[in-house]
């Protein structure tokens, strides 16, 4: 009650206009949630980005959380997680052709990309749904299906951020992580517990796994293909908000899934790593595959003295965000045609 009290004020100050929130010429897609972290933010960013970056100068800003770094700064692939957080510089080693930028305060953070960057037509706001001082030009709400916002509860006895009333200012809601199995009538189920607005658009999205990859390649021993490991045992490091999706899809090819579970955004050390190696071997002395997720590889990349054992064999499984139902077109047309009509209001260099 105490901690949904705080967020309401908050909120009505700046409903109010009490407390300011600034609306920019140059288009911002705000991409956050309701609850606090698992609903794939990232993944659904790096989709944005492959959408946008054809046509326009794409600039993504995000806090970079648990890096050492203050202030803003344009992430590089040259940097470290300590300097620029683990999920912006996973975009900027995949996407050296934007800008990526980390700064806690968003509103100097779009500015200082204006500066620096003056040829920027769209800028992503990851992680930005809470940040009122800024008003983006569309903001898209992610939700888990198997934990939607309707059914939870505020911090601390769930894991709402703020109300569930607050989806209101969500201009796109997005069900991530739907089994694509979904029947059309869990999906009309869905649709109708959600209850969006009128001026809201709703879309199913699941992850789409790809072929393993390893994570020290110089170091690698080879693997054919994701099939290789069917039917034998498979070690899954990660330190992610909710594994369980991966964990479903390995085991659709794997005979069992050892799970070591480590904090979301976890920092790994080369001590960790080693007690591990016990599960390294199976029962009748086969070596295990160990896959982990793109997120942690970067991490695991930062890491020093970890073992041999450890990063000969170590692969991650790249994801991406596929939309159901035929609604890639729809969405995707939504995105453009938004920052189409708006690019133009922005600061041309020199202006």
């Amino acid at each position: 009650m105490l901690y949904g009290l705080v967020v309401a004020v908050r909120n009505f100050l700046y409903n109010k206009g009490i407390l300011p929130s600034k609306e920019y010429d140059i288009p911002v897609i705000c991409v956050g949630n309701l609850a606090a972290g698992g609903t794939g933010k990232t993944t659904h960013v790096d989709y944005l980005v492959s959408l946008l970056k054809p046509h326009f100068r794409v600039a993504v800003l995000s806090r970079g959380y648990k890096r050492a770094s203050r202030g803003f700064r344009i992430v590089t692939a040259l940097d470290t997680v300590a300097m620029a957080g683990d999920e912006p510089l996973q975009l900027a080693m995949k996407h050296g052709d934007i800008t990526v930028a980390v700064d806690r305060n968003r509103n100097n953070g779009i500015a200082e990309i204006e500066r620096q960057r003056p040829g920027t037509e769209v800028i992503i706001m990851d992680d930005g749904f809470q940040h009122r001082s800024v008003t983006p030009g569309i903001s898209v709400v992610l939700t888990e299906y198997s934990n939607l916002y309707i059914s939870d509860c505020l911090l601390p006895c769930g894991m709402l951020r703020e109300h569930r009333s607050n989806i209101r200012r969500a201009d796109i809601i997005l069900v991530t992580k739907t089994p694509v199995t979904l029947s059309p009538m869990d999906r009309r189920i869905t649709f109708r517990n959600i209850g969006k607005y009128p001026y809201q658009e709703l879309y199913f999205t699941t992850l789409k796994y790809g072929r393993p990859v390893p994570v020290f390649p110089e170091k690698a021993r080879s693997i054919e293909d994701i099939g290789d490991a069917g039917g034998k045992e498979v070690l899954l490091v990660t330190g992610i908000a909710n594994p369980a999706p991966l964990v479903d899809y390995i085991k659709s090819f794997a005979a069992e899934v050892r799970l070591a579970a480590f904090p979301d955004h976890h920092q790994f050390t080369a001590a960790e790593i080693g007690n591990l190696k016990q599960q390294y071997q199976s029962a009748d002395d086969r070596q295990l595959f160990i896959f982990t997720t793109e997120k942690d590889a970067i991490r695991l990349r930062m890491a020093e003295g970890l073992p041999e054992w450890f990063t000969s064999s170590v692969w991650y499984i790249p994801v991406e965000a596929e939309f159901l139902n035929n609604d890639t077109e729809e969405f995707n047309n939504y995105i453009i045609k938004y920052v189409r009509k708006n690019k133009g209001n922005s600061r041309l260099p020199g202006q």
